[in-house]
Parts: structure tokens; sequence; C-alpha cells
């Protein structure tokens, strides 16, 4: 399944990017919006946005989004990295 959103021309046009950015433009938009509302993942925001996890943590952390990260995951990363 997937969502087609419409955008109407005249707001399209009001966006200072260039027009190939765009689409580009807008799911990041929307992937660092619903990953800072805790709607999405990490992994499913930047699947969103067409980005590596990488670099969408990369673009979050410079838009200044609190990183969604419990301390039980940071005891089970802790504990990979022991080789537990």
């Amino acid at each position: 399944m997937s969502v087609t959103l419409e955008i109407p021309a005249d707001v399209l046009a009001a966006l200072p990017i260039p027009e190939q950015e765009r689409e580009g433009y807008l799911l990041l938009e929307i992937a660092c919006g619903l990953y800072a509302r805790d709607v999405l993942s990490l992994g499913k925001a930047a699947e969103l946005a067409g980005m590596s996890k990488i670099a969408l943590g990369q673009e979050i952390g410079r838009r200044g989004i609190a990183r969604h990260y419990t301390e039980a995951e940071l005891e089970a990363d802790l504990a990979y990295a022991r080789g537990e």
C-alpha cells in the first residue's frame, strides 16, 4: 500500500526550492516530523526519506530533534558490544 499526497500547485510554487528537489525535500520534512513526534522509528523515517539511518540521524541532530533511545536499548547495545 502507498499513499499519494496532492499538494496544490500554488503551494508547491511557493516553496523556495528548485522543482527537481521538492519531492525529496518534502519527504525529508515529513520523515523528520514523524520521527520527532515518535510516530516513526529512525529506520522507518530514514526509509521514508530515502536516506541511510546514519544520514537521517545526522540531519535529526542538525535540527535539534531529540533521539529516541531508551535505557533498555542502551543496555542491549552495551551487552552486544561486550559480546553477551
